[in-house]
């Protein structure tokens, strides 16, 4: 309940305009700094940019195209993906292709190095297409340069907002587990794997909070990631091409939740609480899909589902 009432607070904060780095101490800000820097000095400055993987995916299907945008950091974009077809983004398209038999067009609005603060200028440009659904995956930058999390919080609060206003539906993967990356060392590894974990938990409140639907990477992905190095991109912090089918997996199940509901054979168990409690049990479990389910006497409940992982497809074709 600890745990629950610390991400509580991140997200009322956010929503609130709370000040100061919630909870933490001179110590803590002072390893939460030490960690950060050390991770931008070791990622080093990336040469290259994500692949281009904008357009039109299953164009010799029927019918209307379905309008999809992805809006977040590398990781949304697909830096270290190697091909366009290997990027989250594509193969997010080529699935919701393959599932509604509709050809789908694909807009990035993702972009390397953004943080949350970066995210209105994405919906600002993603809002061009007019997209019916949405994926956003941001929170890495957020915990390597030690931004306040509820401001961070806030800013994602506000994107899922706009674009639920605008008639979009919104999917956003959890600040993925910093810990996991190899180059950063103990204890600075911990710090790392704990402000990912806060800033995920109070991802979910507020993302549930703005009518999204939240999936949570955390223990799905970093435990792999930690222990089968080539999941890596050479810079050992961004994925590889097998990274990136690892985070579509997690994140597909959520995406056509969003779309058509929930699809038989994919939840393997549901639960109702509170959401704050839900979110912090969320971001230890990976995989893990929140959704909004009315309010209690004590605030918003949410429903907490473990789905199964669904297979990537092959991303066969891409017109411009």
């Amino acid at each position: 309940m600890i745990r629950a009432a610390h991400a509580k607070r991140i997200a009322t904060a956010a929503a609130y305009g709370g000040g100061g780095v919630v909870g933490a101490g001179a110590a803590a800000f002072g390893l939460a700094y030490a960690q950060g820097r050390y991770a931008r000095n070791q990622i080093g400055v990336r040469r290259k940019s994500a692949p281009y993987a904008d357009g039109l995916y299953g164009p010799r299907k029927s019918g209307t195209s379905a309008r999809f945008v992805m809006l977040g950091d590398s990781l949304a974009a697909g830096l270290g993906a190697g091909a366009a077809r290997n990027t989250p983004g594509a193969m997010l398209a080529q699935g919701i292709s393959n599932v509604l038999d509709q050809p789908v067009r694909y807009m990035n609005a993702a972009t390397v190095g953004a943080r949350s603060a970066d995210l209105g200028m994405q919906v600002d440009r993603a809002l061009h297409l007019r997209p019916q659904i949405a994926a956003i995956i941001i929170g890495a930058n957020d915990v390597t340069h030690v931004g306040r999390p509820q401001a961070a919080v806030g800013h994602l609060e506000d994107a899922i907002r706009r674009l639920r206003s605008a008639g979009c539906e919104v999917v956003v993967g959890t600040c993925p587990d910093v810990g996991s990356v190899g180059p950063i060392p103990q204890p600075l590894r911990w710090v790392a794997r704990t402000l990912s974990r806060q800033l995920a938990a109070a991802q979910m409140i507020a993302g549930v909070r703005a009518g999204a639907h939240v999936v949570s990477f955390a223990d799905e992905l970093g435990p792999e990631f930690s222990a089968d190095p080539d999941l890596f991109d050479e810079d050992r912090f961004h994925p590889g091409p097998e990274g990136y089918e690892r985070v579509t997996q997690v994140l597909f199940p959520a995406v056509m939740a969003a779309l058509d509901g929930a699809r038989p054979g994919d939840e393997t168990s549901g639960e109702i609480m509170e959401l704050a409690q839900a979110a912090v049990d969320a971001a230890a479990q990976g995989g893990t899909h929140l959704s909004a389910q009315g309010r209690g006497p004590r605030g918003p409940w949410a429903l907490i589902r473990k789905v199964r992982r669904r297979p990537v497809p092959d991303v066969e074709q891409v017109a411009s």
